[in-house]
């Protein structure tokens, strides 16, 4: 039989059962903040401004300052929201920015927000020379940051070579967050057994609304709400992940911060939101499934 792909076994949605209440509500909403060090004497992982005269140029400082400033002033604007509305985001952070940027790593850490790997610096980790290596190297940072053994993964720019999850499930972790492929966890197939993977997005993803995309400011709640009505629609379906991912220097500028106050208000507002971080998610899932086991014995 062929496979739709060798990690994940298809299966039409409604060929599922429905997942019960999480934590009493039926929508569970994760703010994925990712914070990435963009290496100033590398080429750009994205930019805003072309370079004069089609010449690309190292450093590029216009690129370089537009990513800097959400790691110096959007994160403030992230951390006062949050901290404001009493939600625990998740930090989706490359391991250098414990060091380049120690203020953010410590409110996060101070804030409870979870830690999760992605990677050292942002640059795919399927480019490097030693993949291994490097995701070792920052699962070790953080955990020597945090105390804790980082459980999840989110590749930078979502990257994988084929090896990936076998490898991060080596290193002892627990779920990935790349394959958006679905709105619940599914178990994920490595040779050192299943790994979870947790619903990610791209289409409530600032990088894709509005540095791909480039829709106009707004877009980005009109996507929230009508998200909402949707899984308002799909309530038989049982419990849904949904998931916001942010990145500083696009939703924490000044003429964006106030939509994602607005969504955070809506979300906060519905009456079947609840809010999580992945790892939350994961441990529910797994105990599920545990108990699922035991019952078929």
């Amino acid at each position: 039989m062929i496979a739709s792909n060798p990690r994940i076994p298809y299966r039409l949605a409604d060929d599922k059962d429905a997942l019960p209440a999480y934590d009493g509500r039926r929508i569970v909403v994760q703010f994925v903040v990712n914070m990435e060090h963009w290496r100033f004497d590398h080429p750009m992982p994205r930019g805003i401004s072309t370079p004069p005269q089609g010449r690309a140029a190292v450093p590029d400082i216009p690129n370089f300052a537009w990513a800097e400033y959400g790691m110096r002033v959007g994160m403030k604007r992230f951390f006062d929201l949050f901290e404001g509305m009493n939600i625990s985001a998740s930090a989706s952070l490359n391991a250098n920015v414990i060091d380049v940027y120690p203020e953010c790593a410590e409110k996060s850490l101070a804030l409870g927000w979870e830690f999760i790997g992605h990677g050292l610096y942002q640059q795919a980790v399927h480019t490097e020379p030693d993949e291994a290596d490097i995701i070792a190297r920052s699962l070790d940072r953080l955990k020597a940051f945090t105390g804790v053994a980082t459980r999840g993964w989110l590749g930078p720019g979502l990257g994988e070579s084929i090896k990936t999850p076998d490898i991060l499930k080596s290193l002892g972790i627990d779920y990935i967050l790349d394959w958006v492929l679905d709105d619940r966890p599914c178990h994920m197939e490595t040779t050192g057994g299943p790994l979870i993977s947790v619903p990610y997005t791209l289409e409530l993803n600032d990088s894709t609304v509005y540095a791909v995309e480039k829709h106009r400011t707004g877009e980005f709640l009109n996507r929230v709400k009508r998200t909402l009505a949707a899984f308002d629609r799909e309530e038989s379906a049982g419990t849904t992940i949904m998931t916001v991912a942010l990145h500083p220097h696009l939703m924490g500028v000044p003429h964006r911060i106030t939509e994602l106050v607005e969504m955070a208000e809506v979300l906060a507002a519905h009456p079947d939101v609840t809010f999580a971080q992945p790892g939350d998610v994961a441990s529910w899932f797994m105990a599920l499934t545990a108990e699922a086991a035991r019952e078929r014995a």
